[in-house]
């Protein structure tokens, strides 16, 4: 029997809401939280530890190059081996400067560094990845590989920047008339720097761009068949990240007093490469601690000669093994693949 046409209508059912015990728990935030905190009383913590510091400090430098390859294959599947390159050049762009022109003001050159690393990238880009083909990953990985490969060996016999031997006595960097040294000045620099560029990435990577990168990472021709120019997006991402890596080159050369051909050949590009799978791509963070246990492990394990011989090939074996039952890294053990991805739009209750 049909209602009377007074009849107001039944109200919707709400959804049940979740319980807080049913939601599942973030442990991104909370790794980054712990992190922060620990990173922010380090220098308090080691304080008498001077060589300590000064290895905090490195970590941080090289976290920031294990980023700038996150950003490229943990969230654009751009496999670069070549993230060396646009951090060596920046660090050399920035040793040069100081020599040749007595001027070392991070005002200045710091986003100098950053412009350097991002032209490069750009660079590359435009011949690796914006072609009328969509290039393959094996593509792209052996272009950026033999980028960074030709320039080593270029700067290795160029006497004007040292051959060989590499800048050294590379001038202090400086912020008005005051110069930082090694210590906890530098390292808070170096931090403050490195949370800049985290937060950065992580606003990235949540916006309607990040949107598009977890599309590609799910299904690239997907998105390409629904008219989005996925290679637009991919090189974008990788011209931030060699921004990240200039920065990362330009802090490192100052922080040394040195750079050399090394700094941008496969061979750093590579470790780049280590600090992301160990840690976990496609997290930011993850990048970070993979960065802070490898250096760590390496130092400690320095006193020994014996154990300093074999490292580099317990470190693959262990990469290895984490590769192989935990391809996520590390942070697998904790963090989901819906975390990693993100959540994008309203959060429903």
């Amino acid at each position: 029997m049909a209602a009377p046409p007074d009849t107001p209508a039944a109200p919707p059912a709400k959804a049940p809401a979740r319980s807080p015990a049913a939601r599942p728990r973030l442990w991104l935030p909370l790794i980054e939280r712990v992190a922060l905190v620990l990173a922010l009383v380090l220098p308090l913590l080691l304080r008498g530890e001077p060589q300590l510091v000064t290895l905090a400090t490195n970590i941080l430098i090289l976290a920031l190059l294990a980023i700038s390859f996150d950003l490229c294959w943990g969230y654009s599947g751009i496999m670069s081996f070549g993230q060396a390159l646009f951090f060596g050049v920046a660090s050399y762009a920035v040793a040069l400067i100081g020599r040749d022109l007595e001027f070392s003001q991070m005002a200045v050159t710091l986003p100098l560094a950053m412009g350097i690393g991002l032209l490069l990238s750009l660079l590359f880009a435009f011949f690796l990845l914006l072609g009328r083909k969509t290039p393959t990953v094996i593509f792209v990985s052996l272009g950026t590989l033999t980028g960074a490969y030709a320039a080593e060996r270029l700067v290795s016999g160029w006497q004007y920047v040292g051959a060989g031997n590499g800048l050294s006595s590379v001038k202090l960097m400086q912020f008005g008339s005051y110069e930082f040294v090694e210590g906890a000045d530098f390292y808070f620099v170096v931090l403050g720097l490195l949370l800049a560029s985290y937060m950065g990435c992580r606003v990235l990577v949540r916006s309607q761009f990040g949107l598009v990168l977890a599309g590609m990472r799910q299904n690239e021709e997907r998105l390409a068949f629904l008219g989005y120019r996925v290679q637009i997006y991919k090189a974008t991402a990788f011209a931030l990240s060699g921004a990240i890596a200039g920065l990362a080159g330009a802090l490192y050369a100052y922080h040394q007093g040195f750079t050399g051909p090394g700094n941008l050949g496969p061979g750093l590009s590579t470790t780049a490469v280590l600090y992301c799978l160990f840690g976990g791509s496609g997290t930011l963070i993850g990048p970070v601690l993979g960065a802070a246990a490898i250096e760590s492990i390496s130092y400690f394990l320095s006193g020994s000669q014996t154990v300093k011989q074999y490292w580099p090939v317990l470190l693959g074996v262990l990469l290895l093994l984490v590769v192989t039952f935990r391809q996520s890294g590390l942070l697998g053990l904790l963090v989901s693949t819906r975390e990693r991805i993100g959540s994008f739009g309203r959060r429903l209750p």
